[in-house]
């Protein structure tokens, strides 16, 4: 499933057929159609190899690679176009010569000296194209030169500026000086490869007044100008904020995607987790510490929430055993951290917070033995610092798994009744399932229609349909 940057790699023309030296040398036999046609076979079967290792590319390092490339060349749209040309260039030329040893860097490259050729045409129209393309040139020979004996350890260091590349590049779309608004979609899009559609639907607005958002950011960053770098640790503080969201919400995309056939998206998940090690190690402030240890302790549960076959699996459903020890430890470690530095400031974050939440889930043996006590205390006080619809409908959830669901359908209910909710299928798939648990079949299913209605991702949309059927 390819949809970063909107793009779809199996869009690209696919390369010639190789014309090998012995086919040229049999063409005038009778055999030559038949030699041509099996090389031509093996050329397409090369080149769908190849189709799908840029696709796999450019679903997990597509981010990072433009990343890069906007640090290299200091505009968002030619570092975008520039990565696209590079890769069309790989599907037309690896075949033939086969798959560099280091590809990544093979990818930077060529779409570098594609951003030197696209401001080299536009410098008929403005000469001052031509002059950065002359110093980009002159600064890539020169980083040649430097790479010819590089090693292996080398690009091990290459990968780590990689990723410092991509925080550097949400940091800067969090500058305070763009629109707070635009903060998440810019990051979103480009950093994460997002659609405009998923995030539009994810902010409840038009993919066009989203889109709009982005060109301004964009044309902000580039006309301020604002620099392409990691801030002082004096002005760190005041975007800390935005990146955090930005950071959580990739993770949530991934977590749980919001269309498509699976439920997951793990490229997202591992990409947050990693973002968010790095900012740790940048700031380690308690909040910082407390997304770390809230992503880590969703992220145990991966294994066990799908079924082989991809069904969605509750997690009263879960088989507990399949659960990550290893994050749950590091996870529970780092949310003991959190909350230390948390006591000395008197104060605890949302994500701290979460956290907690999910460490409480973590070390139940089953959602019978969990503590839905301390869970609701928690909400209750996550609702005091974020008091925000989606949180009063999990807390609704806990209040029914402690007090019973005629309890939580109230509680839901009145959630709906303020309407920010009114197209979030999951507050109607838990009212759904309060009515199911109270035995009144009529108004369960009318709520797991209108969940179903509103959902898009394919495995919730099985488990929506069956709970339905399961109806009598």
């Amino acid at each position: 499933m390819s949809r970063f940057q909107g793009h779809d790699l199996g869009a690209l023309p696919r390369s010639a057929s190789i014309d090998s030296p012995f086919g040229k040398l049999i063409r005038g036999s009778g055999f030559a159609k038949v030699v041509v046609m099996s090389e031509r076979v093996m050329s397409e079967r090369s080149s769908e190899q190849i189709r799908e290792l840029l696709d796999s590319l450019y679903r997990v390092d597509s981010g990072r690679i433009l990343a890069t490339l906007i640090r290299l060349l200091g505009d968002f749209d030619l570092a975008e176009e520039a990565m696209h040309e590079a890769f069309a260039a790989a599907l037309s030329l690896w075949p033939s010569s086969g798959v560099p040893d280091n590809p990544r860097p093979w990818l930077i490259s060529t779409a570098r000296f594609k951003a030197i050729d696209t401001l080299r045409r536009r410098a008929r129209f403005d000469a001052s194209q031509d002059e950065l393309a002359r110093h980009l040139e002159a600064q890539w020979s020169s980083a040649a030169r430097s790479n010819e004996a590089r090693s292996k350890e080398d690009y091990s260091l290459e990968d780590d500026r990689l990723e410092d590349d991509r925080l550097r590049l949400i940091l800067t779309c969090c500058h305070p000086s763009l629109a707070p608004e635009a903060h998440v979609a810019l990051t979103l899009r480009e950093v994460c490869g997002l659609t405009t559609e998923e995030i539009a639907k994810a902010f409840l607005i038009t993919p066009r007044t989203l889109a709009q958002r982005i060109v301004r950011a964009k044309a902000k960053i580039r006309e301020t100008p604002i620099p392409y770098e990691v801030p002082t640790p004096q002005e760190l503080p005041e975007r800390l904020g935005a990146v955090l969201q930005v950071i959580y919400l990739v993770f949530n995309e991934g977590y749980s995607a919001a269309a498509g056939a699976e439920v997951t998206r793990a490229e997202l998940t591992g990409e947050a987790i990693r973002l968010g090690r790095l900012l740790a190690e940048l700031q380690p402030e308690p909040e910082v510490i407390g997304l770390l240890s809230l992503m880590l302790l969703q992220e145990s549960r991966h294994a066990a929430r799908t079924s082989p076959t991809g069904e969605l699996i509750l997690l009263e459903n879960q088989d507990r055993a399949l659960w990550n020890r290893e994050q749950i430890a590091e996870g529970v470690a780092l949310l003991e951290k959190a909350l230390k530095s948390g006591q000395k400031s008197r104060r605890f974050g949302s994500y701290t917070l979460q956290a907690a939440i999910a460490a409480v889930h973590a070390e139940a043996e089953s959602v019978a033995v969990t503590d839905w006590r301390q869970i609701v205390a928690l909400y209750d006080r996550l609702l005091r610092i974020q008091p925000s619809p989606v949180v009063q409908l999990n807390r609704a959830v806990a209040i029914a798994m402690r007090d019973g669901p005629e309890a939580g359908l109230a509680n839901i209910d009145a959630v709906l009744e303020h309407g920010e909710l009114a197209n979030y299928y999951l507050a109607h798939s838990a009212r759904a399932d309060m009515y199911r648990r109270l035995g009144k079949t009529a108004e369960a299913r009318a709520s797991y229609e209108k969940a179903l209605a509103l959902t898009q991702q394919e495995p919730e949309r099985q488990f929506l349909q069956e709970r339905i059927r399961q109806l009598k």
